[in-house]
């Protein structure tokens, strides 16, 4: 199972997916500037790229990873003025 949906926002527009796996789902809200991800995320992977990402944890749909708040960031997130603990709607405006 694979769901889309568009996230309007004053900044612009994020797309998000939810893409059923074999247990879990796999999570992603991305931005022109960087992205949202599930625990699937290695901020390692990310960090080496020098990619804004922001990883969130304990989420099962696109809906609880909007109520959510930053469990992990890269420090090209940082830069941008996002950290960890920061909700999630507050981030979906400096990555559209």
């Amino acid at each position: 199972m694979c769901r889309h949906k568009r996230i309007r926002i004053k900044g612009g527009i994020l797309e998000a997916w939810q893409i059923r796996l074999q247990s879990k789902f796999f999570i992603l809200i991305k931005g022109r500037k960087g992205y949202i991800m599930c625990g699937y995320l290695n901020l390692s992977s990310a960090s080496k790229v020098k990619d804004v990402a922001v990883k969130v944890t304990g989420v099962g749909c696109i809906e609880d990873v909007l109520k959510a708040k930053a469990t992990a960031v890269t420090y090209s997130a940082r830069q941008l003025g996002i950290f960890p603990g920061q909700p999630i709607k507050e981030i979906l405006s400096i990555i559209a």
